[in-house]
């Protein structure tokens, strides 16, 4: 049933693209036959396709069996370069590495039609959901970790002229063996309202605990920021990982994204629980269990509202990207009106009309390990 649905969505966004069977507009144009001989009964996998169906990889290019690239500490390699308009249409990792840290030392970035700025800088932990440097098996709609500690991606992400993707190992100890293989699809052009794929990775370690008046925050001024970005383009999700500092449940914040307006949010919702679509403390104390589903979940729960707790979640809005014209800042409360000083690890993911995006700098290693902060 997965496959299907991953298909499916394959399908809308290479149609939104402009890359299918035919041309948009003869499609467009050409009217529909009645009855069983019309053509819209078929699949769309079983229809003639107009792009190439290529792969980079990690191969032994000798022909032997090391299909692997080393990358010592403290060092990058470049995984994938292409020329020409195409589309990443997946992308797969598995790694072998001395580190225990390694999924937060490791730094993922792409860079779209020569960018010098990175679209794409995130620790590679992080990137794929497991933004507590442990794995952690689940299934979304567009990431996974599967058994063998094997990570993937379906975001489409789509270049006119290049791509380019490195990895850099920041910690100070060998990956011996960084398994890759990037699919991808290489097309004469791309219409011109194509979007290039962000993921943009943020971190309060930790949040500083607040007292607002009358403990109310209607502008969330001093929220947890996820993404902040100037463009056109849509929001596509978030990924987050939580270390609880103190006692007691730590989602009473509520979600605010500013669109098109820097001065308040236009949309809010009713807790951090339900904005990644679970309730009531996601169980309590006692009884909260992880999960997972297509575009939400809380596939790590540990120690819940305790100190030391731990949380990874995600929430995707494939079924509604969140659009914005000029302006989009993705926040969230940390605690009731900031009332907490839980640490936060994020990662979020939008397309955008430009390549590149101004960024916050990474912080260090050292920084970026999630740890308890006591109060």
């Amino acid at each position: 049933m997965k496959s299907f649905q991953r298909r499916g969505f394959f399908q809308g966004a290479l149609a939104a693209l402009g890359i299918g069977a035919a041309p948009l507009a003869a499609q467009a144009q050409a009217p529909r036959a009645a009855g069983p001989g019309r053509a819209g009964f078929l699949p769309e996998y079983c229809r003639a396709q107009n792009y190439r169906s290529l792969k980079q990889s990690s191969h032994d290019p000798t022909g032997g069996n090391s299909d692997r690239w080393p990358i010592p500490g403290g060092q990058s390699y470049e995984i994938f370069n292409q020329q020409g308009p195409g589309v990443i249409s997946h992308i797969w990792f598995t790694i072998s590495a001395q580190s225990p840290l390694h999924l937060k030392e490791l730094i993922l970035r792409a860079y779209w039609d020569g960018s010098e700025k990175p679209s794409i800088e995130v620790p590679i932990g992080d990137f794929f959901g497991l933004n507590l440097g442990d794995y952690v098996l689940y299934e979304s709609e567009y990431l996974a970790c599967s058994p063998g500690k094997s990570l993937n991606c379906y975001f489409a992400m789509p270049y006119r002229t290049s791509a380019r993707m490195t990895v850099t190992n920041e910690g100070t100890r060998d990956v011996g063996s960084f398994y890759s293989n990037i699919d991808f699809m290489a097309v004469d052009a791309l219409p011109a309202d194509a979007l290039y794929f962000h993921a943009q990775y943020r971190q309060a370690a930790p949040n500083v605990a607040q007292q607002l008046p009358n403990s109310k925050n209607p502008d969330g001024k001093t929220n947890f920021v996820y993404c902040e970005t100037h463009g056109r383009g849509h929001l596509m999700g978030v990924t987050l990982g939580v270390v609880q500092n103190k006692e007691a449940w730590m989602g009473e914040g509520d979600d605010m994204i500013f669109v098109d307006d820097e001065t308040r949010p236009l949309i809010i919702g009713t807790g951090s629980e339900d904005y990644f679509l679970g309730s009531w403390n996601f169980g309590g104390r006692e009884n909260a269990k992880a999960f997972g589903y297509h575009q939400y979940g809380a596939h790590l729960i540990q120690s819940p509202e305790r100190v030391g707790g731990r949380y990874c979640c995600y929430r995707f809005h494939g079924d509604n990207p969140v659009t914005f014209t000029k302006y989009l800042k993705h926040t969230m409360e940390h605690g009731h009106a900031n009332d907490r000083g839980d640490c936060f690890y994020s990662c979020c993911y939008w397309y955008q009309d430009k390549p590149t995006t101004e960024v916050p700098a990474l912080p260090a290693v050292k920084d970026r390990l999630p740890k308890v902060v006591p109060a």
